[in-house]
């Protein structure tokens, strides 16, 4: 790779030092294979099917795209692009795969079409295509392997083998609605891709019927190709109708079992699938997400149980994971207590206080695992926590780790911060090779807790940086419920090092509302996503700046990308006294503009709470501005659209405010392409550079 080559461009080439690496890792029932994908080099977007046998520590591949395709799999059907888009997808090749119970088969698609690929050894090394009515979408195998469900045009097929021959049918097809997909705000918001579960034996099939036709119907248009005709999407703008979405059982047959739920005052199936006694569990959630009840069905009758009704104040959160029943009947939920998020196992707390749980991972005999943090925000580990509810610590090291298991093997999944990338650890001895390229540099941050509500922290110098010089700033948040930044895991430091590099004072602060501290942290920005938020990256500025006399408070820029760019708008909107220049990546600019499930959930409905919505809006702030600000969309993003910059900038104009607007044409709520990304950086220096007079 050209020495020359810059750090944003090689960062784009390589997918941020990803390309080349393991991902998607699944270890089989029995222990004896882990399933995984994998690039060829560090520059190399197509994704292969990778076997590890454990007993013998070989790899091999199984399914490469390139020795049975002619081409690549541009070609994507519509669905397909719009569920790689709400998984923020951007790699190639073969980016998802699905397999039987034990792990003998795997599907995938590549270009719409459908493939099946034998696992063991001495199977046929070419993935057989099968016989399908449309363009794929999520196909999964039935737990046996005879079987195979997928998606096209809204229709639930099967494709089905008898002896060497596979047919396809349809199971399910419906004018005007769609079967087996997730909704819009399901995959936006509540990380439900699916709209269908085999069940145990095979024999059935929960499926979600989903009817957008309440949904407001909105178009995105491409500006620099005039004679195209814009595309569609059903957006649930908030305070509008959401997806009707119902559940079904449907048999092989073909005969569908409703399963009735008062689906008027429980609108949202935030979880589905089957328990392993053979019976439907899902949850379902109210418009304001305050209650939630935990179903199960019988499967003859549809008859449900409900196992589970539960409140949240001021709203719920479904631990990943969860709901599940244990062989005992038990039933696995979460609590939030104040200052602590718990594990309930039968409706007792089965975490102790201090331990932040993250995710529900299993059980372990008498034990449960779970994924959480003690303390430390920035990490995340492995617990096994016994019937006495003591919590021991399974993972070692900072870093942020996680594992999945099969039998009596378990790969540990890890991410420090002294190193770049993720390193899949089998049964602690061995570690899948990764064909994934150094960066050029290491990153160096100072985390730390800042102000009286110890938000967690972290300032980067330039490699170079000599004491004693005074540095202009660069805030580099996120801010938003839901995600963190200031991470253990050295990957994530990359692109805030090379900013640093460039002559500032890089500064990252989680403050309110953002994960791994409590509950009360979290919720502390209900109806309100601007006070808090801002005041703690303000807060959060000065603080560091006694620790740290180097900043120089006098030259404060702020950056930022979705939450983050909103944010960015935001300071300089309303604390010009503090933050000098920003840069406000799809931002969201007024509340009412964004989807139901998020914006609710966090603001409260609309019409009962206006209020919320008008504190959080930045468009009657735009006389306000008196620092340089650039904001930056794609015109094809389908999340935020550009509606949001077209009209702050519009009201920045009416109030005579003059501002910077860089539209990315073709581009959707990430950019991908690398001379897009490296110049986009290059455009942004540029801006801070003359913004900042330096």
């Amino acid at each position: 790779m050209s020495a020359q080559t810059s750090f944003p461009r090689l960062a784009a080439r390589t997918r941020n030092f990803t390309l080349g690496a393991p991902r998607t890792v699944a270890v089989s029932r029995d222990g004896e294979r882990v399933a995984f994908l994998r690039s060829a080099g560090p520059t190399d977007p197509v994704h292969a099917l990778w076997v590890l046998d454990v007993g013998s520590g070989a790899e091999r591949i199984v399914a490469d795209p390139r020795a049975f395709r002619d081409s690549d799999d541009e070609d994507l059907p519509p669905e397909e692009k719009a569920l790689r888009e709400r998984r923020r997808e951007a790699g190639g090749g073969i980016v998802s795969y699905a397999t039987d119970e034990d792990m003998r088969s795997a599907v995938f698609t590549l270009g719409g079409k459908l493939f099946r690929i034998g696992l063991l050894p001495g199977d046929d090394p070419t993935p057989l295509e099968l016989p399908v009515a449309g363009p794929v979408l999520d196909p999964r195998p039935a737990p046996r392997g005879d079987r195979v469900a997928y998606v096209t045009g809204g229709a639930l097929h099967v494709v089905e083998r008898s002896d060497d021959t596979w047919t396809d049918r349809t199971l399910v097809a419906e004018d005007g609605v769609t079967w087996g997909v997730a909704e819009f705000a399901a995959a936006e918001e509540m990380n439900r891709f699916r709209g269908y579960w085999w069940s145990p034996d095979g024999e059935r099939i929960l499926a979600a019927r989903v009817d957008e036709s309440p949904v407001r119907t909105w178009y995105i248009a491409d500006p620099a190709q005039p004679g195209r005709a814009p595309g569609s999407i059903r957006y649930p703008q908030a305070g509008s109708p959401n997806a009707l979405v119902s559940l079904h059982i449907v048999a092989l047959a073909g005969d569908r079992l409703p399963l009735a739920w008062d689906a008027e005052q429980y609108p949202y199936l935030v979880t589905g699938g089957w328990d392993d006694s053979g019976c439907p569990l899902f949850t379902v959630m109210d418009r304001r997400q305050s209650k939630a009840l935990v179903l199960g069905a019988d499967p003859d009758t549809g008859e449900l149980t409900t196992h589970l009704e539960t409140t949240g104040t001021p709203w719920l959160e479904v631990l990943p994971g969860t709901p599940a029943l244990l062989g005992d009947g038990r039933l696995v939920w979460s609590t939030d207590q104040g200052d602590a998020r718990q594990l309930l196992v039968g409706g007792v707390p089965a975490t102790p206080p201090g331990l932040y749980v993250r995710r529900y991972v299993g059980p372990d005999g008498a034990d449960v695992l779970v994924e959480g943090t003690e303390g430390a925000p920035e990490q995340n580990h492995l617990y096994r926590v016994g019937p006495d509810g003591v919590a021991r610590q399974v993972t070692e090291g900072v870093g942020w780790f996680s594992a999945v298991s099969g039998g009596s093997t378990r790969v540990e999944v890890r991410r420090t911060l002294d190193t770049v990338g993720v390193t899949y650890v089998v049964d602690g001895s061995r570690a899948l090779e990764s064909f994934a390229s150094a960066p050029p540099f290491t990153a160096n941050p100072v985390l730390s807790r800042v102000t009286d509500r110890r938000l967690p922290a972290a300032v980067l110098y330039p490699r170079d940086h000599v004491p004693g010089t005074r540095l202009p700033v660069l805030m580099d948040p996120y801010g938003g419920p839901h995600h963190q930044e200031v991470m253990a895991a050295g990957s994530l430091w990359l692109e805030p090092q090379w900013w640093a590099d460039q002559g500032f004072a890089v500064v990252i602060v989680d403050g309110r509302g953002t994960p791994g501290i409590s509950p009360s942290f979290e919720t502390a920005i209900r109806s309100d996503f601007a006070g808090p938020v801002l005041d703690d990256q303000a807060d959060g500025l000065l603080a560091l700046a006694k620790e740290h006399p180097d900043l120089d408070l006098g030259r404060v820029g702020i950056r930022g990308w979705s939450f983050g760019g909103y944010l960015a708008a935001l300071a300089v909107l309303r604390r010009p006294d503090v933050f000098h220049a920003g840069i406000a990546g799809a931002p969201v600019t007024d509340w009412i503009l964004y989807d139901t499930f998020y914006t609710e959930r966090y603001l409260g409905l609309p019409d009962e709470d206006p209020e919320a919505y008008r504190r959080s809006s930045l468009i009657e702030d735009a006389g306000k501005l008196s620092r340089p600000l650039m904001i930056v969309h794609g015109l094809a993003d389908d999340n935020v659209v550009a509606a949001h910059t077209l009209q702050l900038s519009s009201a920045l104009l009416a109030a005579g405010r003059p501002h910077e607007v860089l539209p990315l044409t073709g581009i959707t709520h990430m950019a991908t392409d690398e001379t897009v990304k490296e110049n986009l950086l290059l455009l942004q220096l540029d801006f801070l550079r003359k913004s900042l007079g330096f």
